[in-house]
């Protein structure tokens, strides 16, 4: 319906706002051009709903424009857009009726000049780093002699060809268990995922190789999941991953416990070279005859040495001169005893002096005596009052008194 139309429907030739906004949208939704457009710039307001939808702004040097992604569209995204990427957008463009604004409804995003699944996997790659999920404190060893390999690959690949020929060719000894995965293309990140978590909780293996051949970074794809990094990551089997050339990097790579640059290298890491082993075993062997040589002949020297000592010769003479020192410090012995015995005593005697001269009888003997109350002794005059019983010790026993009177002598405090 034209203008005209519209006007011929109102005397007054006045339109309202929801009939322009329609015939606006039906211009611009018959347009060839915009109905398949393709746009460059810059994202900015960029809103991720929880609906899935995403809502933004594609913006360049003069002008912006509003974009919508819906989440049918969205979920094919192999990146997660952000503010200030530069992108190509295809769409259509169209009328939102209801505010009369026109917008760009996006069909595909690709990032302007780097590839999508490049960007995604660097995206991926960052995360994880800043997840710690690629910290060597987390690395597990991978064990010197495994007895059980456990491989993650195509079974009609090259890969799996190169790991068991190698393996057989340097540890025959080891079994090796494959599960077949796909490892490219729909249905291969689920598989990978379901042949780490079989082999894990199995406990089958001792380690884990899981690789293919090279290929385009499409055909590596499924070792770039998320899901599959973090089952690796919660792995305590060890894994050796193997995944391309040696060029070829994958987020496998780094989570893994190790990277190998191509599957053959992975089965020369998980497996010793038992010609090495052997050649090993040999050397320790040549060096542990040559040690034992030595060792007895050391000893042999030592015997004779024994054989030709005086005390095997003639044992008695020995016995002779022990005695002869035996006597001797038993005499250093007595001596010694008497000499400090002989000091002690004399030290006594000094002291018993001196003791003796101290000593209250030593004074009685001397003249003097010793006045003494119930109370205790008699030092001076205030310690006894008149009647008093009073005992005098002299040198030969006491005599037992009576104070009759009391005089103080003048001058004494």
């Amino acid at each position: 319906m034209d203008i005209s139309s519209l006007r011929e429907r109102n005397t007054d030739n006045t339109l309202t706002v929801s009939e322009l906004n329609g015939y606006i949208k039906r211009l611009i939704d018959g347009d060839r051009i915009l109905n398949a457009v393709t746009v460059r710039g810059e994202i900015s307001n960029f809103v991720n709903h929880r609906s899935g939808h995403l809502y933004f702004s594609l913006k360049d040097a003069e002008s912006q424009l509003k974009v919508v992604m819906f989440r049918s569209s969205a979920v094919k995204l192999r990146f997660a857009p952000e503010n200030g990427m530069k992108v190509t957008i295809h769409g259509s463009v169209t009328v939102y009726q209801r505010d009369g604004s026109y917008q760009l409804y996006a069909n595909s995003i690709q990032p302007d000049g780097v590839g999508a699944l490049y960007l995604a996997y660097e995206q991926m790659k960052e995360k994880l780093y800043k997840e710690g999920l690629f910290d060597e404190i987390h690395k597990k060893p991978i064990p010197a002699f495994p007895e059980r390999i456990g491989v993650i690959t195509s079974p009609t690949g090259a890969a799996v060809r190169d790991i068991i020929n190698v393996t057989g060719r340097r540890f025959p000894l080891a079994k090796i268990y494959l599960y077949p995965s796909l490892v490219q293309g729909e249905g291969a990140e689920p598989n990978l995922i379901r042949a780490v978590d079989y082999f894990d909780r199995s406990g089958l293996c001792d380690v884990i190789i899981i690789g293919r051949g090279g290929g385009s970074i499409e055909d590596l794809w499924a070792f770039n999941s998320e899901a599959l990094a973090r089952r690796i990551f919660e792995c305590k089997t060890p894994v050796i991953s193997a995944v391309g050339h040696e060029t070829d990097f994958t987020i496998c790579d780094f989570v893994s416990d190790m990277r190998a640059p191509t599957p053959s290298a992975a089965a020369e890491i998980a497996v010793p070279d038992i010609r090495e082993i052997v050649m090993g075993i040999v050397d320790l062997s040549e060096r542990l005859s040559v040690a034992l040589v030595k060792t007895v002949e050391r000893k042999r020297e030592r015997l004779e040495l024994i054989r030709s000592s005086e005390v095997i010769k003639n044992p008695i003479s020995i016995v002779g001169d022990k005695r002869e020192e035996l006597d001797l410090r038993r005499r250093d012995l007595v001596r010694n005893m008497e000499i400090a015995l002989k000091d002690k005593k004399h030290a006594l005697a000094i002291d018993s002096e001196k003791l003796n001269a101290l000593s209250p009888l030593s004074v009685l003997s001397r003249g003097y005596s010793i006045a003494q109350t119930s109370k205790g002794l008699i030092k001076s005059v205030d310690d006894a009052k008149v009647g008093d019983s009073v005992r005098l010790f002299v040198s030969d026993g006491e005599l037992g008194l009576t104070v009759e009177n009391i005089t103080k002598r003048k001058g004494v405090q």
